[in-house]
């Protein structure tokens, strides 16, 4: 008997240890959310050190749903090797950077990982001089690789699968990846694509460089919270889809007041707060996804803003368009 009591007392104590992020969030009156170390278009600091790019966008929309202000946020940089030990640590609330979801992260690592806000696939850069044209043309290459990723494993699974040699040179962060690719210390680079274009965009002369053509891995990008906080988890999760269900029904920052006071439709109307209270079985006020919306805009004005074609990074929506133009974007029903 004293058995089960130790253990069902070892349970909840568990659960209460990892419990909570909502209050704690609350109490201090500011999301502290872990990004990227830099990362053009994504997450990085302008000159006069703002964070800018759509991660830290999406860290404002959820700032402004869950603490009344997209500018409550704390911004806690982090490489691939630190990022799961902050978040675990409870240094920070969320990731929102370019962390791939895998089976391994979310059963054995004991991540929940949630919708995902940027599908991407693993590319190599290279300079055009170098007169190669194909990724099974990287026999005997030097490949800057980042530590702590999905990336490593990717590549050496693809050179073994086509018989290729390759010597790595192991990096931490994409700053240090694009000074020893541009120093001529590796032949590639390889990483997620959209991370190669925001590199591209970055160098004197980018036309000099090329994107090789294949894509060699999945990467499903999006926020990841710890396991065994459901109600934070349902929050990140459903601000995330909020966002995209904005987009889906045509609002945006600047007419988000409006629409929710316009009663035609029954799920924008939930949504926004003007019938019924989702928000309070998240935790929140009434006013909760129209704060987050009003803060950054819907999915598309993130994305067209931050990385679009646009843009320097000029990314196409492709998989990350809506499902009705062809993509992946897709959100449940606000019921």
């Amino acid at each position: 008997m004293r058995i089960i009591i130790s253990l069902v007392a070892a349970f909840f104590m568990a659960s209460a240890a990892n419990a909570g992020t909502l209050e704690d969030v609350k109490a201090r009156g500011v999301l502290n959310c872990i990004v990227n170390t830099g990362l053009p278009g994504f997450s990085y600091t302008d000159k006069s050190g703002r964070w800018k790019g759509f991660d830290a966008d999406m860290c404002r929309s959820l700032a402004a749903a869950v603490v009344g202000d997209g500018e409550k946020v704390k911004f806690i940089p982090a490489t691939g090797k630190t990022r799961f030990t902050l978040l675990n640590s409870k240094e920070g609330d969320v990731i929102f950077r370019n962390t791939t979801w895998t089976f391994v992260r979310d059963v054995d690592v004991k991540l929940t990982f949630l919708p995902t806000t940027y599908y991407d696939g693993q590319g190599f850069i290279i300079r055009k001089s170098k007169g190669v044209k194909s990724a099974k043309e990287l026999d005997g290459a030097t490949v800057c690789i980042q530590t702590g990723t999905t990336t490593e494993l990717n590549l050496a699974d693809y050179f073994r699968a086509n018989k290729i040699s390759y010597k790595p040179v192991p990096i931490e962060s994409n700053e240090e990846a694009r000074k020893n690719y541009l120093a001529d210390r590796c032949d590639t680079y390889t990483t997620d694509a959209s991370g190669l274009a925001a590199t591209r965009a970055t160098f004197d002369k980018p036309d000099d460089h090329l994107i090789l053509p294949e894509i060699i891995s999945k990467e499903p990008l999006g926020p990841v919270v710890r396991h065994g906080d459901d109600q934070w988890a349902d929050i990140v999760r459903w601000t995330v889809y909020a966002l995209i269900a904005a987009e889906e029904d045509g609002i945006t920052a600047a007419n988000v007041d409006k629409m929710a006071m316009d009663k035609s439709n029954p799920n924008v109307s939930r949504m926004l707060g003007s019938e019924g209270n989702l928000g309070g079985m998240l935790g929140l006020d009434k006013a909760w996804a129209k704060r987050a919306i009003k803060a950054q805009g819907n999915y598309a004005e993130i994305f067209e803003r931050n990385v679009g074609l646009k843009t320097p990074v000029g990314l196409a929506r492709g998989l990350n368009a809506l499902y009705t133009n062809g993509g992946l974007q897709y959100s449940p029903p606000f019921r």
